[in-house]
């Protein structure tokens, strides 16, 4: 009985297994199921990401190019730093590249229109590009080349990086070719570069009896042709914090000067100038005539600028022989031997002796008083190559100092309409706290790092003119030690209610100072002249303030000859006005101090004027 019972369960039991593992089979597909479709929707909306990925990419290339579209200058430096690339890569031979540099440089604006939205591409298909649009003609413009130490914005120090970049700019509008070689410092700000990239190519300098390698690298720089050297084996050259300021700065500059020069060669480059700058590339001078001029760059010529000749760098003869010079031949005193040092080699002298035109920049000085009082010990090189000596002015850089789109005013204005400056005035004297009065005569006064003036004679100036209404405000931002205690005398000795002193650096306040001032006392020892100059783009008068020596009168002696333009107009018009007599032209005389002052604000004292003309005179000279 049971063993029939247990057979009639069996197929029951097999129905039971079967329909479990059926449902087993089915929960396993439904949980597949949700695992395909969960990877399908993870899977789409990895699409999803990826396509708006490449829309961010594809919409930040399109800025890119729109930038460059909207900026020529970016486009042509572009392409020239690619057909260096080319060169040193072995796709184009040197006589071929001249020829596309002179084809880019006399079809700039039609070039750029048509390599806009292709250079990007590959060095072959720019090849190919340019031997399809070439149309070689005769170059009309200069090919400058610049080996610097500094350039704004990507490595700054001082007056050099706004002038590499400036002059580069005002020249490149005027049809030039301008390119700048300078150090890959580990400090340099890579954001404002555009195209950085690194040139593929196998590049070799000498240095120390050795060749050694080095990593080239190439950019855009505010539209200007940047190449960037960068030692492998000296790699702590420029891996430092600082741009100057080590025991072995003549071996850094002079490791990088000769690397310029073999860069050049190698790249079949054979520019009109050869631009270099004060000490640290001076060394430029003797390199070229002595190993490089004979190599196929015997059209070339060498053009210094110095920004200042009181850093002069004296070394060791030996030293010389690091970077492939004969000290025997250099160490004398017609050539490199320094005068005061007749032990030491004088590496500025080196500048001055071999180059073919020498520029001293200085917005004030004339080329006698250059040589003869402020050379630093280099009065007989000076003089001995007088005839190749120039000065320019330093350019005015108007970008965030023009009074007619000044952000920090409350109403621009031009010469053609100084409304603006009348506004600027009375919020001036509303944020000092002083009397409301737009007939009040207002003077601005700031103690910067450079100031030299005997504050006793200030305190009497106040005095008496604040008897006649006058307003004053003194800004103190120098940080000389024992400034500050002089500054806070000074404002304890100096109690009045028509007198305002501010003790810290405010740039807004500033701009409003300059604006609403009829006049700014100065200190006319800056080569600059920034606040000079400042002074009269915002329609006040530079007067001088008393300084401790008689330098001004030298300034002002008739008998100092070869002026810049600019320093000429200044000293005639405004230097050798004192305070008092300022304030009576401008109470009894207003019509005339108006019309000097409109005519001052219309003076171009931008780098297109009088500092353009220079360098381009110089350049002329040198090419012909």
């Amino acid at each position: 009985m049971c063993l029939i019972q247990s057979k009639n369960d069996e197929p029951e039991r097999t129905h039971n297994d079967i329909w479990r593992l059926f449902t087993e089979a089915q929960r396993n597909i439904m949980y597949l199921n949700r695992q395909r479709v969960q990877a399908i929707e993870e899977l789409d909306e990895m699409k999803k990401e990826q396509k708006s990925l490449l829309e961010k990419l594809e919409q930040l290339e399109s800025q890119t190019h729109a930038s460059i579209k909207e900026d020529p200058f970016s486009i042509i430096s572009d392409l020239l730093l690619r057909i260096d690339s080319m060169v040193l890569t072995g796709i184009l031979d040197t006589r071929e590249a001249s020829g596309f540099r002179s084809l880019v440089i006399n079809t700039s604006l039609n070039v750029a229109d048509y390599f806009a939205d292709i250079i990007s591409k590959s060095d072959a298909e720019i090849l190919a590009q340019l031997r399809h649009f070439s149309n070689k003609t005769k170059m009309k413009g200069f090919h400058i080349i610049h080996i610097c130490t500094e350039m704004e914005p990507v490595a700054s120090v001082g007056s050099l990086a706004s002038y590499v970049t400036s002059l580069s700019h005002v020249l490149q509008r005027h049809g030039n070719l301008v390119e700048v070689i300078l150090p890959m410092y580990a400090t340099l700000d890579l954001e404002s570069i555009n195209s950085l990239r690194e040139i593929k190519a196998e590049f070799f300098s000498y240095f120390d009896g050795q060749l050694h390698r080095n990593r080239i690298w190439t950019g855009v720089v505010n539209g200007v042709g940047a190449t960037f050297i960068q030692p492998v084996y000296y790699s702590s050259f420029f891996n430092t914090e600082n741009i100057y300021g080590y025991p072995n700065d003549f071996e850094r500059f002079s490791y990088f000067s000769r690397a310029s020069l073999d860069y050049i060669l190698k790249s079949g480059k054979k520019p009109d100038v050869i631009h270099i700058h004060n000490w640290e590339t001076s060394i430029v001078g003797p390199l070229f005539w002595d190993i490089f001029a004979n190599q196929g760059l015997a059209a070339t010529r060498i053009l210094l600028t110095c920004q200042s000749l009181k850093s002069q760098c004296l070394e060791q003869p030996d030293k010389l022989a690091m970077c492939g010079l004969d000290p025997a031949k250099l160490h004398r005193h017609d050539r490199l031997q320094d005068n005061n040092k007749p032990h030491l080699v004088n590496i500025l002298k080196a500048g001055i002796v071999y180059s073919n035109k020498v520029i001293v920049m200085s917005s004030i000085h004339s080329k006698d008083q250059i040589v003869s009082t402020l050379s630093h010990g280099l009065e007989f090189a000076l003089d001995t190559h007088k005839d190749k000596l120039l000065i320019a002015p330093f350019g005015y850089d108007d970008s965030p100092w023009d009074p007619s789109q000044d952000k920090f005013l409350p109403r621009g204005y031009t010469a053609d309409d100084m409304r603006g400056k009348a506004i600027s005035k009375a919020a001036l004297q509303q944020q000092l706290r002083l009397p409301e009065n737009i007939a009040s005569v207002f003077v601005g006064y700031m103690f910067t790092e450079d100031s030299d003036v005997d504050l006793e004679n200030i305190k009497s100036l106040v005095r008496d003119s604040s008897t006649r209404g006058v307003q004053f405000i003194f800004v103190g931002i120098s940080k000389i030690y024992g400034m500050k205690n002089k500054l806070e005398s000074f404002q304890e000795g100096l109690k009045d209610e028509n007198v305002r002193f501010v003790d810290e650096y405010d740039e807004s306040l500033l701009h409003l100072i300059f604006a609403g001032s009829d006049i700014i006392l100065c200190s006319f020892n800056d080569p600059m002249l920034q606040i000079p100059v400042k002074a009269i783009k915002y329609g006040a008068a530079p007067v001088p303030v008393n300084v401790t020596d008689d330098r001004l009168r030298k300034f002002i002696d008739p008998g100092n000859t070869e002026r810049t333009q600019l320093s000429e107009y200044i000293i005639n018009t405004f230097a050798n006005v004192s305070l008092s007599q300022a304030i009576d032209e401008i109470k009894k005389k207003p019509s005339q101090w108006n019309r000097k002052i409109l005519e001052a604000m219309s003076k171009d004292v931008s780098w297109d004027a009088e500092s353009y003309d220079i360098h381009v005179s110089a350049y002329m000279s040198l090419k012909k």
